[in-house]
């Protein structure tokens, strides 16, 4: 007895799984990531983008990053209450033309990274610290609830 049920290899399965069985082309949908905490972010274009973590306390948000091979007065830290930008440059080490390497990884030039961040902070109190190539920024969230006593002068 012939089986006349064909089992399928995994591109046949991609393919019913694009929902067109009956098509030859493969057709795969874009993946779909979801939103984090309603953090956005943008990054500029010809230039490498900087790895970060972004994460939040009760009181703060915090970033963190690792911008190797980069001194921290090289670094270009710009806050605004809704946005960070981290920016900088990698230089490539001298002297090591491009035919003598055998593979190449690292990212050297300019980078930078936009963060446009949950919720407003206070930009005059924010803190860049950086320990053994982690450079961690701690932004304390504007209190909205927090009141100020405003006194009237006499003229």
């Amino acid at each position: 007895m012939h089986n006349t049920n064909k089992k399928r290899s995994f591109f046949g399965w991609l393919k019913n799984f694009a929902n067109d069985e009956e098509s030859d082309d493969i057709t795969l949908k874009e993946p779909e990531f979801p939103e984090s905490n309603g953090l956005i972010e943008e990054t500029k274009n010809s230039e490498g983008e900087l790895a970060i973590d972004v994460y939040q306390t009760a009181t703060e948000i915090i970033v963190q990053t690792m911008p190797a091979g980069v001194r921290p007065d090289d670094l270009v830290i710009s806050i605004t209450p809704e946005t960070v930008m981290i920016s900088g440059k990698r230089e490539a080490p001298h002297g090591v033309n491009d035919e003598s390497y055998m593979l190449r990884e690292l990212y050297w030039g300019s980078f930078s990274r936009t963060i446009v961040l949950p919720e407003e902070i206070q930009p005059d109190e924010a803190e860049a610290i950086e320990k053994h190539g982690l450079l961690v920024i701690r932004l304390p969230k504007l209190d909205k609830t927090k009141q100020h006593r405003l006194k009237v002068k006499m003229v």
